[in-house]
């Protein structure tokens, strides 16, 4: 499943729907990239270079790095100066760019819950929020926007041992609004491979694994959500060394971004080597699993057997 969107330019109407359900804000994420590669492209097609255009705006080469890769926003009055140095006099890009600039700097929804989302995540839910595919592929849990709230919980508490009810409780309804882009119109595609140890596993006792299991023999006949089961019996694999997420934006003009998570962090491989590296690791992962129309009958059969 390597499809994209339709290609057209990032500044067309309606080439990029940053929507999210109940008219929330997807987020800065598809704004910064969106202004970044087309910053980049400016700079490349004068033939400068990023110390240079650092120098335009007071700022340094790992700046300008930064804000081309999207991990930032910029003060309008910099892409303005930008721009300038750029040699772009037409007033319609220059006005597109600046408004780009002003969404880049605008709060997502999920700052509500700053206290509870670290740096590293607020860089992979800015791509989730915005994904049109996510493909992802799970050893030890069921994937986050899969989770009943709680298996959730469950979960949560095992990462956050330290951590309050309230706290818990945040983290929990945070996860729950995630699993909105399941059901947006149009909602975004879900590919997930899972471990059959991920559903062997009772994080939070029999009743919950057992709720959780019958929410995925539901939540699998959305057409939308592709899930597939790597059995014991299947052996090795292609991804032994633990999850792997990808996210495919939409308009056809951004990168797909990677998700390595960790303990407490996360790995985002940006160079395309990689990021195609990753696509075969999962397209590898879809062949070795059971195909997506036996998952019922495991998952029946799991549920019988736990």
């Amino acid at each position: 499943m390597g499809t994209t969107e339709a290609v057209g330019s990032p500044f067309d109407s309606g080439v990029c729907d940053r929507r999210v359900p109940d008219g929330q804000s997807a987020g800065p994420v598809m704004p910064r990239l969106l202004l970044g590669a087309r910053l980049r492209a400016l700079r490349e097609e004068k033939g400068i270079s990023r110390t240079d255009a650092g120098d335009v705006i007071r700022a340094s080469r790992s700046k300008i790095s930064r804000l081309e890769a999207g991990r930032h926003g910029c003060k309008p009055r910099d892409v303005a100066d930008l721009l300038t140095h750029y040699g772009v006099t037409d007033e319609a890009e220059r006005a597109t760019l600046l408004a780009l600039a002003d969404e880049a700097n605008t709060p997502a929804w999920w700052q509500y819950y700053g206290d509870v989302v670290p740096p590293w995540l607020q860089t992979y839910l800015g791509a989730e929020q915005a994904a049109s595919l996510i493909r992802c592929f799970e050893v030890q849990r069921v994937p986050a926007l899969l989770q009943t709230p709680a298996y959730a919980r469950a979960s949560i508490r095992l990462g956050h041992p330290d951590a309050d009810a309230q706290e818990i409780e945040r983290r929990v309804t945070l996860r729950m609004e995630r699993r909105r882009v399941l059901h947006r119109n149009p909602p975004t595609q879900l590919w997930a491979v899972i471990d059959e140890a991920a559903l062997r596993r009772p994080v939070g006792g029999l009743d919950t694994m057992r709720a959780q299991l019958r929410h995925l023999i539901e939540i699998c006949r959305l057409p939308q959500v592709t899930v597939q089961i790597i059995p014991f019996h299947a052996g090795g694999y292609a991804a032994e060394g633990g999850p792997v997420t990808v996210l495919r934006l939409p308009g056809g003009q951004l990168p797909d971004v990677v998700c390595l998570e960790q303990l407490a962090t996360a790995l985002y491989p940006d160079k395309p080597a990689d990021v195609e590296r990753y696509w075969g690791v999962l397209n590898r992962l879809g062949l070795e699993a059971e195909p997506p129309e036996e998952t019922p009958t495991i998952l029946h059969r799991i549920l019988q057997e736990t």
